[in-house]
């Protein structure tokens, strides 16, 4: 079973990241902690958790800001999106050739 929570002193520790970096990014709108039914404290759920080690590799390594990072990570859904409405074409697509077969 993997984790479905983690609390902000665990993403802080795992990430290696301040508490006002986190901050700024919910500023920000790019991560949005939560409360679990069963705990006390703000954490992120694991699709934050995936965003956070993105946003992490792109300030860290690649150096972006804040802004450039939201803007990444739009277009990243932008072009997730796509790609499903793409597969969904190509599936009917191929369920009306079997069809005609």
């Amino acid at each position: 079973m993997t984790k479905e929570f983690w609390t902000i002193s665990e993403v802080i520790e795992i990430f290696e990241v301040e508490r006002g970096f986190l901050s700024d990014l919910e500023e920000e709108d790019i991560v949005c902690p939560c409360v679990a039914e069963d705990a006390t404290e703000r954490g992120y759920r694991s699709d934050e958790m995936d965003t956070l080690r993105l946003v992490k590799i792109l300030v860290d390594d690649f150096e972006v800001n804040l802004s450039g990072v939201d803007i990444i990570l739009r277009m990243r859904r932008q072009m997730i999106d796509m790609r499903r409405q793409f597969d969904a074409i190509l599936e009917d697509l191929a369920e009306k050739l079997r069809q005609e077969q």
